[in-house]
């Protein structure tokens, strides 16, 4: 899943274009879009480094999972 840009919240800073280390999102007639959404690796660089917390991640069910599983670990080993 590819992270979504929040239109409303977006200025067209195009940062986020400069700092996709696989140019998943890209710039085109002055809007910021995301371009190659399948290539996307959920880095965060661009949702942590977006001036106006426009992007939003969106990740697929097994990564989701997996979070639950780490938390789960860590609540039981903290539990102990």
């Amino acid at each position: 899943m590819p992270p979504f840009i929040e239109k409303e919240k977006c200025i067209n800073c195009t940062y986020c274009a400069e700092i996709c280390p696989l140019d998943v999102i890209k710039v085109e007639n002055g809007d910021v879009v995301v371009k190659y959404p399948e290539e996307c690796w959920h880095c965060l660089a661009c949702q942590v480094d977006c001036p106006a917390q426009a992007i939003v991640m969106r990740y697929p069910l097994s990564h989701m999972l997996l979070h639950l599983e780490i938390c789960k670990e860590t609540e039981m080993k903290l539990g102990d």
